[in-house]
C-alpha cells in the first residue's frame, strides 16, 4: 500500500511539472533565439535564499559578449546606480544594460525592486525590459536600446538642443503624462515614481518617451 501511495503522489506531481516547463519555453522563447543560455534560478545572496524573477536570468558570457567585454567605447552614460553600456545580441538586435556597481549606493532591494516591478508593467510610455543577469557580484538589467538616449540631452546639450521643436516638446509632454497616468490609475499596482527627472525619460528613434529607473 505504501508503494501503491508513492507511486500515485509522483503521478500527481508530473503534469504540474510540465506545465510548468512549457510555460518557461514559451516565455523565453525570444531569448533563446539570439542563442542566450537562461537559468530559471540564482542565488541573490549568501543566505542560500534564491528567488526566480518573472523576467529571464541572462548568463554573464552572453551579456559580456554583447557588450564587448564593457568595453568604454560601449558605454552610454554612469548614475547612482551604475553604469549603461550599450550591446548586440546575436541576431543584431541592440540592448542597454544597466551594471550595479560594486560601491552603488543601491542596493539588491533596489535592484529587485526595479527588476519585479517593470517585469509587470506593460505601457508604450515605460521602458521595456528583457531580461537581468546575477552572477556572483554582478547584477544586470537588460533593457531595450532608446536610439534617442535620454530627455536632458536634448534639454540641456549645446549641440541638440535646438533640434527639439515645440510640438516634439509637447508630445514627450503628453506621453510622460500617459506613462505617469498609468502607474497611479490604469496599472495593476498603484505606483509612485519617486525619482521622476529629465535624465530618466528615454527616447525611442521616433522621439517616444518612456520612463525608466524604477529602483525607489
Amino acid at each position: 500500500l505504501l508503494i501503491m501511495f508513492c507511486l500515485w503522489k509522483r503521478k500527481q506531481k508530473q503534469p504540474k511539472t510540465s506545465a510548468k516547463s512549457i510555460a518557461n519555453r514559451q516565455r523565453h522563447q525570444n531569448l533563446h533565439m539570439n542563442g542566450m543560455v537562461l537559468s530559471s534560478k540564482r542565488q541573490l545572496s549568501g543566505d542560500n535564499k534564491f528567488e526566480e524573477p518573472e523576467l529571464p536570468i541572462i548568463e554573464l558570457e552572453a551579456v559580456v559578449k554583447a557588450t564587448e567585454n564593457f568595453s568604454s567605447c560601449n558605454k552610454l552614460g554612469q548614475g547612482g546606480f551604475g553604469t549603461v553600456y550599450k550591446g548586440r545580441l546575436i541576431d543584431g538586435q541592440e540592448i542597454a544594460v544597466k551594471r550595479l556597481s560594486k560601491t552603488s549606493v543601491q542596493g539588491t532591494d533596489e535592484f529587485m525592486n526595479e527588476l519585479t516591478l517593470i517585469a509587470r508593467l506593460q505601457h508604450i510610455n515605460l521602458v521595456q525590459i528583457l531580461g537581468c543577469c546575477i552572477d556572483a557580484d554582478e547584477k544586470m538589467l537588460i533593457y531595450e536600446y532608446l536610439e534617442n538616449l535620454s530627455l536632458d540631452s536634448y534639454l540641456f546639450g549645446k549641440t541638440v538642443r535646438s533640434k527639439l521643436y515645440w510640438k516634439e516638446r509637447f508630445d514627450i509632454t503628453n506621453g510622460v503624462a500617459r506613462g505617469l497616468l498609468y502607474l497611479h490609475q490604469d496599472s495593476r499596482f498603484r505606483i509612485i515614481h519617486r525619482d521622476l527627472k529629465v535624465s530618466n525619460i528615454l527616447l525611442d528613434k521616433n522621439m517616444i518617451p518612456k520612463i525608466s529607473d524604477f529602483g525607489i
